[in-house]
């Protein structure tokens, strides 16, 4: 699957003037990744009223603010490593209440019995959406900077927002359904892949010493986890 890395570009080009405006503001990251957590979270509400396109806009809306957070710390110069830490972990948190949402929605007494295993392909996502944050940062903690892997955050919430939003529950909700399944299957695919690169980078190397860094195409941690 193609990276998105190739659209950082043109898309901070599109979004450089409200960027701008917030510094200008002083406007403080920690506030911006706050309100994205909000606005993400909220979306598990909306899954579980069965307000899907509700849910994949609200989705999208987030991972907007998990952009701007990242940027306006750089221009600004207020970013901290507290602000990188409350930034990750809300991330995870907020990425928990979505697919329990998701869980929600599927979890329904109407439903027919085939649908019933969608709530394990959604717990399957969400053990890999969660594997995958995991393994990069134990490779942080040892000097490794791991962003490989086919299916990082930001393709994670595009994937999930977009069908969401664009088909919501159309057709038995078969969009949706897709895009858990590939996400049950390339999230963990991707942890595994993360492993992989660990174990070539750092085999071998005692715990002392620091592993040498695999120059990685820089981007914001928001969007890459």
């Amino acid at each position: 699957m193609p990276s998105l890395e190739a659209l950082r570009g043109p898309v901070y080009g599109i979004i450089d003037p409200v960027i701008r405006w917030l510094a200008r503001r002083r406007v403080h990251p920690n506030l911006l990744t706050s309100l994205g957590f909000l606005v993400t979270a909220s979306s598990g509400l909306a899954f579980h009223q069965h307000h899907v396109r509700t849910a994949g806009l609200l989705i999208l809306l987030g991972g907007f603010f998990d952009i701007l957070d990242g940027r306006v710390a750089r221009v600004t110069g207020l970013g901290s490593k507290f602000g990188a830490f409350y930034d990750s972990t809300l991330d995870r948190i907020s990425e928990i209440v979505v697919f329990l949402g998701m869980l929600s929605l599927y979890n329904d007494y109407r439903l027919k019995l085939g649908d019933v295993g969608m709530i394990y392909l959604i717990m399957l996502a969400m053990a890999g959406s969660l594997m995958i944050s995991y393994t990069r940062a134990r490779a942080e903690a040892l000097g490794l900077d791991c962003r490989v892997g086919l299916m990082p955050r930001a393709e994670r919430v595009l994937l999930i927002g977009l069908a969401a939003l664009a088909f919501g529950e159309a057709w038995d909700g078969l969009v949706l359904k897709v895009v858990i399944a590939v996400l049950a299957v390339t999230t963990n695919l991707t942890a595994f892949q993360r492993i992989a690169w660990v174990y070539r980078h750092a085999r071998g190397v005692p715990l002392g010493d620091a592993p040498a860094r695999k120059p990685d195409t820089p981007g914001d941690g928001a969007v890459t986890r």
